[in-house]
């Protein structure tokens, strides 16, 4: 596809007005557990006798790591492989992630590496497979199924970020119960649980995950929470008898800390990268409001999106452009759709792959979502810009808002800088930093 600049579409976008933008800092609140006492605050959870007790000399331990962004994943991971290394048993890694890394077994391992999840770093094996065992129905008639190399393990670790998910509300969403079905159910799996569609798949995670706990294979899940900043807030560890309904308590903790974009509602909104290391979706539409399904709801309300830029570490895999009005000529170019629609094919939600408006640059993606716009003040649109959908602290604001944030008008949110004009470099590449 030729998407070049020069031509009729720069024609009709060149006397579209970016308006100037000022920088802001939003405030949340900010309980967090410090990096450096991660490995304590694990050793404190895991060392009480009733999950200590669990990991007996000798035994081979399957620890989960997942394919989401989660902040300090690698110093949770490896004091979760200390601590069992402590009781004299033997850990091993196991990618608890579905279709994820192109449904490969290379491809999760890449993934990992990309978190810092190798197994130097870890000091233990790493082993990951796409095969899996059955372990039975649930009582929906769903077959479950759990990777092979966990089920022959003396024992599962469930260790995961919990979350609210970005396509489906649920007693539990993104958390354990997850990571024992879809996670651990890899592409066979992960897909049954997603087979009847994003309105059931509240139903079908804790029915399945039942079936995991039943089997007797899982000695406990340790999930961590975040706080509004990215930051590790919270780390505990979960009895199996207990995962659901202790998950669903913690759910509530979690949106509770959850960010958000305070002005509530705007015109278009820029996001800077998407990635899925920012999300599965590639942008947490609990932020951005751009949902892939009508079962989900919440973010700030806008008209339009641009999405800039594709994360390397994402690996290809565009997930979520079909989330945005527009896209850049870089992000098209940086796709790769063998790891992309692995995810359709296996959670059977389309939208968020399919590919939206190209354009050539930038600036381009932004004028054209101004212009198309309906019903507002093309000379003053309000325009918010976000690094990521993971980090929303500092974002910058069009002038539109400028006057209310200065009088108060939104708790929290304060400017940090006065209005300016947007700077961009030959190929019309967005270079004002937001911070």
């Amino acid at each position: 596809m030729q998407v070049t600049r020069g031509g009729i579409i720069t024609e009709l976008l060149k006397d579209v007005q970016i308006p100037r933008m000022f920088r802001a800092h939003q405030s949340f609140p900010a309980e967090k557990i410090e990096p450096a006492d991660i490995p304590a605050v694990v050793f404190r959870e895991m060392g009480q006798e009733a999950f200590a007790s669990k990991i007996q000399p000798g035994m081979d331990i399957a620890i989960t790591a997942g394919s989401r962004g989660i902040r300090n994943v690698d110093s949770i991971t490896r004091a979760i492989v200390d601590f069992v290394k402590s009781r004299g048993a033997d850990p091993f890694i196991v990618p608890a992630m579905g279709s994820h890394g192109g449904a490969t077994a290379e491809g999760q391992v890449e993934v990992l590496r990309s978190y810092n999840i190798t197994e130097e770093s870890m000091g233990c094996p790493i082993k990951s497979s796409m095969e899996v065992v059955e372990l039975g129905k649930s009582t929906l008639g769903k077959t479950v199924y759990l990777d092979k190399n966990a089920f022959l393990s003396d024992g599962i670790i469930v260790s995961c970020r919990l979350k609210p998910h970005n396509a489906f509300r649920g007693k539990v969403e993104s958390g354990p119960c997850k990571m024992m079905t879809v996670g651990l159910g890899k592409q066979k799996g992960a897909a049954l649980v997603h087979a009847d569609g994003m309105d059931h798949i509240a139903e079908n995670i804790p029915d399945m995950a039942q079936v995991v706990l039943n089997s007797g294979k899982i000695l406990f899940a340790i999930p961590c929470l975040e706080n509004a900043y990215d930051e590790t807030m919270k780390i505990e560890a979960i009895q199996p008898q207990n995962i659901i309904e202790r998950e669903s308590e913690l759910l509530k903790l979690a949106f509770q800390n959850m960010p958000s974009l305070l002005v509530g509602e705007g015109d278009v909104l820029i996001v800077d990268w998407i990635g899925k290391n920012f999300s599965g979706s590639g942008v947490d539409p609990n932020i951005t409001g751009t949902f892939s399904t009508p079962y989900a709801h919440g973010g700030i309300k806008v008209q339009r999106s641009a999405f800039l830029n594709l994360t390397a570490e994402s690996h290809g895999n565009a997930l979520g452009t079909g989330l945005a009005s527009a896209i850049t000529k870089k992000i098209f170019d940086a796709m790769d759709v063998e790891q992309m629609y692995a995810n359709c094919i296996t959670n059977t939600v389309i939208s968020s792959s399919s590919i939206p408006i190209v354009l050539a640059t930038d600036k381009e993606a932004i004028q054209f979502c101004i212009t198309t716009c309906n019903r507002i003040d093309k000379t003053n649109p309000r325009i918010v810009r976000i690094p990521n959908s993971l980090h929303i602290a500092d974002i910058m604001l069009s002038e539109a808002y400028y006057k209310d944030v200065q009088e108060g008008k939104y708790a929290g949110l304060t400017a940090t800088g006065g209005p300016e004009e947007l700077l961009w470099d030959q190929e019309e590449n967005l270079i004002t930093p937001i911070c």
